[in-house]
């Protein structure tokens, strides 16, 4: 499996100050953009996956509401996760 116990803690750890801290804006969005580099990568091997593709773009929906929510709040927090992550916008 793609997404493990172990790589989970470590995406929370690295980017929502601890491993225990699911719920920061900045961690999901992390590990978001994990999924999604994992679903484009798996798009490009299987050209005609549509629920794949559909599960894609929902995922890109929700971080992108968040990045939103992110960059109202804090926009310096935003700044600096669009920069970790080398997320277009």
């Amino acid at each position: 499996m793609y997404l493990t116990k172990e790589v989970k803690a470590e995406i929370f750890a690295k980017h929502g100050g601890n491993a225990t801290n699911t719920g920061s804006a900045e961690g999901q969005i992390a590990l978001f953009t994990h999924r999604i580099t994992h679903l484009t990568e798996h798009l490009k091997r299987n050209r005609h996956d549509y629920n794949t593709e559909r599960s894609l773009v929902l995922l890109v929906g929700k971080r992108r509401s968040l990045l939103d929510y992110l960059k109202k709040k804090d926009i310096l927090r935003y700044r600096e996760i669009i920069k970790e992550l080398n997320i277009r916008k």
